[in-house]
């Protein structure tokens, strides 16, 4: 990595991330293989994507809970499929104390079996339902080729639990699952996620259903962004989770489960960002606007002087800003591309010739259809004009991001040609639904599927691989992914 910049995306797409979110200040990387210490930059992208699908959480009806990060193995193997899906995953505590454990403890890789659980002591009757949970919580997943926020053995994440009295009431909280974490990703993210079901082989360990929201980054490959999983009555078979009905019957509950992880930092740093650094969605970003004073000596302390002055006036407005005035044994061209990696949505340049003249030098990140490159605005003007740069700002990104992954996008019919889309794109194609198919089509190309989307229109057709009829009514995507 030089001193200047990151490797070319085009040169080498996995170089470019890695270096980058080292050199733009997201992480460093942990003491134990495979984990990150996320610094204050990048943990502020997760906390002001945590606040807003906290408060859709809540205002859904919601409650926050914290469970145990050490669960009894005797748990997991409660649910057959759930404990066989997660077995090369695990990281297991065997002595504590000094001692050696009666029984052993996995270190948390997901909640479902000890939600399960406590679900089953605290609901009696239909009145207790639905019972509606989420937990912020970091999880262990033990990874054999971590990657910073895609990939690691520890990470951040939200995961809800609900139970309810029938399939109808759980699938309906299944579905709002999936419509917050789209409008999170699009809303807040700028990412134009595909929303839709898995296919079988690609399910949950232990769910009946799997609903998923898929990004195209900018080399083409998907990343699965959030997850929504309907399970059924299976973990209330393990488990026990029953109510008495309206008749005095005992029943079986219905439960979901979904996730959001950090893993929506790495997408937002592959959909959005170039050769010269991070592309911060305003909605996310840090810092919405950072403004460098341009001067020495005294000229320096006056423009560092009215750039206080003017960032407090843009803090008015409920912008997040920035006065980079500290540090002035660094150029302003040094400054200016530190901000360029970080990805700062705008910055502001203000020098006495600036002063002199009344106005505020503002370059954008990328240049949009509203504003090419630099340009200077009355500084007068410039806190009021700010809120309507940013939103149009956000709104460029997400049409920018639309319109790579349709551009990369094409319906297939044929093999020799689906291998060829998948080295770049995605495939929108007929699919037998066999999962040893998948595994050919896997084999073949390293190509998955990654979604059946809800909105595709319905269709009939052969198999992009072995011409049997389509499952689904409707293509499904592939795609390589993360």
């Amino acid at each position: 990595m030089s001193r200047e910049g990151v490797t070319p995306q085009s040169e080498d797409f996995s170089a470019w991330y890695n270096e980058l979110v080292v050199k733009a200040q997201l992480v460093d990387r942990g003491p134990v293989r495979g984990t990150m210490v996320i610094r204050p930059y990048g943990y502020r992208v997760w906390e002001l994507l945590q606040a807003d699908l906290d408060r859709r959480i809540k205002d859904a009806g919601h409650d926050n809970a914290v469970f145990p990060l050490f669960i009894p193995e005797s748990y997991l193997k409660r649910e057959a499929e759930h404990v066989e899906g997660f077995s090369p995953e695990l990281a297991v505590v065997t002595i504590a104390g000094g001692k050696e454990l009666e029984e052993p403890l996995v270190v948390r890789p997901t909640s479902e079996t000890v939600i399960g659980e406590y679900m089953a002591k605290w609901i009696d009757s239909h009145r207790d339902l639905p019972l509606l949970l989420n937990q912020w919580a970091n999880v262990v997943r033990w990874e054999m080729r971590p990657r910073m926020f895609l990939r690691t053995t520890e990470f951040l994440w939200q995961e809800g639990h609900t139970a309810h009295a029938d399939e109808a009431d759980a699938m309906r909280e299944t579905m709002w699952a999936l419509d917050a974490y789209s409008a999170v990703a699009r809303e807040l993210a700028a990412i134009p996620v595909v929303a839709g079901e898995k296919t079988p082989g690609e399910r949950f360990a232990g769910a009946v259903r799997t609903y998923t929201i898929e990004g195209m980054m900018r080399d083409g490959r998907a990343l699965q962004s959030g997850t929504s999983h309907y399970l059924g009555t299976n973990f209330a078979k393990a488990f026990e989770i029953q109510y008495q009905d309206e008749d005095g019957k005992l029943r079986l509950a219905h439960t979901t489960s979904w996730g959001l992880s950090t893993r929506m930092i790495g997408g937002v740093i592959m959909t959005h960002g170039d050769d010269k650094g991070l592309v911060l969605p305003p909605r996310l970003a840090p810092y919405q606007v950072v403004i460098v004073p341009i001067g020495r000596k005294e000229q320096g302390e006056h423009t560092a002087a009215e750039a206080r002055k003017l960032g407090a006036a843009i803090k008015s407005m409920g912008i997040r800003v920035h006065v980079d005035d500290n540090r002035p044994q660094l150029s302003p061209g040094f400054k200016f591309n530190e901000w360029e990696m970080r990805g700062v949505p705008v910055r502001i340049e203000l020098g006495m010739r600036d002063l002199e003249n009344g106005v505020a030098t503002l370059a954008r990140r990328l240049p949009t259809e509203e504003g090419q490159g630099k340009e200077q605005i009355p500084l007068e003007k410039v806190p009021e004009l700010l809120p309507r740069i940013l939103a149009d700002f956000q709104s460029f990104l997400l049409a920018r991001a639309e319109a790579f992954r349709d551009g990369r996008t094409a319906e297939v019919d044929d093999f020799a040609a689906f291998g060829e889309q998948v080295n770049g794109g995605w495939a929108r194609v007929f699919h037998c639904g066999r999962a040893e198919c998948e595994d050919e089509i896997k084999a073949d190309t390293a190509a998955t599927p990654r979604v059946i989307p809800a909105d595709g229109p319905e269709e009939s057709g052969g198999c992009v691989k072995c011409g049997q009829p389509s499952a689904y009514g409707k293509r499904v995507i592939f795609g390589k992914a993360y």
